[in-house]
């Protein structure tokens, strides 16, 4: 199974981690860089869709400045990433201009998929370039983003990318083989996981944390970017980058690295957009009717179940639905302010007209507009 689903796969989100392409103290990898351009260049000329979403820039940056280590200070990240992006990109322009293969650059925040309208303008151009055999290169916008605005890390970053694209299959290519039931480099002993159907609680919390400074992510941020990707429908492949030809053997249905199966999902693009691309901004707590109403019998948010409003957003801001206790089970877009529902949760429909004068949305959030999450 594992091997047709991969032989099968024509749209492929590949990321490159930051450990592959540089160093901090020498700087770009450019023979790892050309090597990884020849093979990404091959599935492309077998007929492959190929978007890379490649780290580096930072590293790069702090090798070409000089810098004694890894920045922590925020300014310091964004000013080597503005350095190191236009030289991680120069080195894939020339690597993959020798194997007669076009490519693009694209950066990203957050903010740009957590707008509809910028998701969907994101969505026609990767499309688009993939049309004209273009390979896109897309990076965090590293040099603007803030932590209100950032993905965090570009596990993370291609995770969103794959559902941007809906993507066949997510290739995360670091410096390990894949998921182990142990850290190989702790245990000698540990064995390689070839296949996960299913991402439990004990496989993130075994994840543990990255072993180096030289990259916002590690172990636990792939796990959550394979977990992020399977709410998408996309599966993950988790892999060398270090081994030559490691992705074009797998894809041929060879054995290698850690395949992350995805959840069955019925939902739209849409819904998937609201419940997990969006960031919530407050949080209702329900009673226990309006609970039932809205995950068992599919009904819309009324101001009369709700108990409790935190948080401070505006009309079609995301908000977390959560139960008396806590316990979140949804997230949708609300139609009113956290003001405007501070002044009349609680309350029946005639009650609110009296109370506003007016009531232009009877739903605090309308059904279309919401998405059952679980816990």
């Amino acid at each position: 199974m594992r091997e047709q689903f991969l032989t099968s796969c024509k749209r492929i989100v590949i990321k490159i981690g930051s450990s592959l392409v540089a160093s901090p103290k020498g700087g770009l990898r450019l023979d790892r860089i050309e090597r990884l351009a020849k093979e990404l260049g091959a599935l492309q000329s077998q007929n492959l869709e190929i978007v890379i979403v490649s780290s580096g820039a930072i590293v790069a940056g702090i090798s070409h400045l000089a810098l004694d280590s890894y920045p922590h200070e925020l300014p310091l990240q964004q000013a080597s990433a503005a350095v190191g992006q236009s030289r991680l990109m120069r080195a894939y322009e020339t690597a993959f201009e020798a194997t007669h293969h076009k490519i693009a650059q694209i950066l990203l925040t957050h903010q740009d998929l957590a707008d509809r309208r910028r998701f969907l303008n994101a969505r026609h151009t990767l499309t688009t370039l993939l049309q004209l055999k273009v390979i896109p290169i897309i990076n965090e916008n590293d040099t603007v983003a803030i932590d209100e605005i950032r993905f965090g890390d570009n596990d993370t970053l291609a995770g969103q990318v794959a559902h941007v694209v809906d993507a066949d299959l997510l290739v995360i290519l670091s410096d390990v083989d894949g998921l182990y039931t142990q850290d190989p480099h702790l245990h000698p002993s540990a064995e390689l996981i070839p296949f996960v159907p299913v991402i439990t609680p004990a496989i993130e919390e075994s994840a543990g944390t990255s072993r180096t400074q030289n990259s916002r992510g590690g172990m636990i941020t792939k796990i959550r970017a394979a977990k992020q990707a399977g709410r998408f429908g996309v599966s993950t492949l988790l892999l060398n980058g270090e081994t030559p030809l490691a992705l074009q053997q797998v894809l041929d249905g060879q054995k290698g690295g850690t395949l992350f199966l995805p959840q069955e999902s019925s939902l739209t693009s849409r819904k998937q957009w609201i419940a997990f691309t969006l960031r919530p901004k407050g949080e209702l707590r329900l009673d226990g009717g309006a609970v039932q109403a809205l995950t068992l019998r599919g009904k819309s948010l009324l101001p009369s179940g709700i108990v409790k409003v935190t948080g401070t957003f505006m009309p079609g801001d995301p908000v977390t639905c959560a139960t008396e206790e806590g316990k979140s089970f949804a997230q949708g877009l609300t139609n009113y302010s956290s003001e405007t529902l501070q002044r009349i949760l609680g309350k029946k429909t005639s009650e609110i007209r009296t109370l506003l004068g007016s009531l232009e949305y009877e739903e605090i959030i309308h059904r279309d507009n919401l998405v059952l999450t679980g816990s």
